[in-house]
C-alpha cells in the first residue's frame, strides 16, 4: 500500500510540473481531471486504518467532484470563449518550470522541518500539499487568461485538500462535503465570470480588466 501511495504522490508531483509548462488550456484542463481522480484515491491510501463506508464515500465523491464534473464545467468555458491557449503569460513556460522545480525543493525542505501535531502517513505527503498550493498560487499569479487562474486556484484548493487529508481523517464527512460544495460553487462563479468576460471584451486576459474606466 505505501508503494502504491508514493506512486501516486510522484505522480501527482508529476501533473503540478505538467500545469506549469503546456499553454494548451485543454491540457490544463486534463492535468487538473487527474489530480481529482488520483486525490480521490489519497483518503484510501494514507491510514491503516479500516476502509469504512465514509471513507468510500469521500472517495466516490472526491473523484466524480474533482475529476469529473469541474473540468467539464471548465471545458464548457473553454468551448464558449473559443480559447485554445495562454500565449503570452506573465513568467514563461521555461521559466515557470524552473520556478516550480525551485518551489518543489522547497516544500521538500519545509516538509521535513514542520512541526506536526501527528505522524504524517508518508514523508511525502506534506511536500506532495505544500508544492500542490504554492503551484495554484504562482499559475494565478503568472497567467492572464481568466480561466488558467481558475484552473490555478483549483489546483491550490487540491493541496489544500490533500494536506488535511493527511491529519483529519476523524472529522465529520459533513464538513468534508462542505469543503466540496464551496469550492463547487467557486468554480461555478468562475465559469459564469469567463463566459460574461469573454462575451463583453471579446477575451480573456484578466489583466486587461485593470485599463477598464468609470
Amino acid at each position: 500500500m505505501e508503494v502504491v501511495l508514493h506512486f501516486l504522490i510522484v505522480v501527482l508531483i508529476l501533473t503540478n510540473l505538467r500545469l506549469l509548462g503546456t499553454s494548451r488550456l485543454i491540457a490544463c484542463i486534463r492535468v487538473v481531471s487527474v489530480q481529482g481522480v488520483l486525490l480521490g484515491l489519497l483518503p484510501l491510501l494514507v491510514g491503516t486504518g479500516e476502509l469504512t463506508t465514509r471513507l468510500w464515500l469521500l472517495s466516490l465523491l472526491t473523484v466524480l467532484v474533482k475529476g469529473m464534473v469541474f473540468p467539464w464545467l471548465l471545458l464548457r468555458a473553454l468551448r464558449t470563449a473559443n480559447v485554445h491557449r495562454e500565449m503570452e503569460p506573465f513568467v514563461g513556460y521555461s521559466t515557470s518550470l524552473l520556478v516550480g522545480l525551485g518551489l518543489l525543493a522547497g516544500s521538500l525542505w519545509m516538509g521535513g522541518r514542520l512541526p506536526l501535531p501527528v505522524p504524517a502517513p508518508s514523508s511525502l505527503v506534506v511536500p506532495l500539499a505544500l508544492f500542490t498550493i504554492l503551484t495554484g498560487l504562482f499559475a494565478i499569479v503568472s497567467r492572464r487568461k481568466a480561466l488558467t487562474q481558475v484552473l490555478g486556484y483549483l489546483v491550490m484548493e487540491n493541496g489544500i485538500y490533500a494536506f488535511g487529508l493527511a491529519f483529519a481523517r476523524q472529522e465529520p464527512l459533513l464538513v468534508e462535503l462542505g469543503v466540496l460544495l464551496d469550492v463547487f460553487m467557486a468554480v461555478f462563479v468562475m465559469g459564469i465570470t469567463i463566459f460574461h468576460i469573454n462575451r463583453e471584451f471579446d477575451h480573456m486576459d484578466a489583466d486587461r480588466l485593470s485599463a477598464l474606466k468609470d
